[in-house]
């Protein structure tokens, strides 16, 4: 299955969750089994020799993708949730996104400065979830810390929000 393949499993909602946003939706692809496991294939091909102990999945897309690559690769598997969903001691970081703002919370004890670090989640929009993300496991000092997306939405430059010393890939782009 190609990219191209992949991109056409995704279902695309306009005016959700407000008007004017287009939503592509990765639950249509999640539910292909082909496309699942060609999914799960390329972000193993991509990160197999990267040296990766900690995979984060950000809520709720990322816990789909994230714990499966983390097994993979011999990694654990950190969640990063809304606040009031992690029962022991946390970090957290608000931010803005494109319609709103929010915060985020990881357990404190869950990364430490041996780790290298890989966040993931479905989309890149404008970034500023997995920038809040990336600076709650910049707190833990891991070795080193890089993040993936499913989809980049390209003409909306989230890449541009990164550190250069953040390594940002996509398996998709539109």
């Amino acid at each position: 299955m190609s990219k191209e393949s992949l991109l056409k499993t995704i279902r695309q909602i306009p005016d959700f969750p407000i008007p004017g946003i287009l939503f592509y939706d990765v639950t249509t692809l999640f539910k292909d089994a082909e496309a699942l496991k060609e999914l799960g294939d390329m972000l193993y091909e991509m990160y197999k020799d990267k040296g990766i102990t900690k995979v984060v999945g950000i809520e709720s897309r990322g816990f789909i993708m994230g714990p499966m690559l983390a097994a993979r690769l011999g990694a654990g598997f950190v969640p990063v949730r809304k606040p009031g969903k992690l029962p022991a001691e946390v970090i957290e970081e608000s931010y803005t996104k494109e319609y709103g703002t929010d915060t985020i919370q990881m357990h404190k004890d869950a990364i430490n400065e041996n780790d290298v670090v890989l966040l993931h989640d479905d989309l890149l929009a404008t970034g500023g979830t997995m920038l809040a993300a990336c600076n709650l496991v910049k707190q833990l000092k891991p070795k080193k810390v890089m993040v993936n997306f499913i989809i980049e939405l390209e003409e909306l430059n989230g890449k541009s929000v990164f550190s250069d010393d953040i390594e940002v890939e996509s398996v998709l782009t539109v």
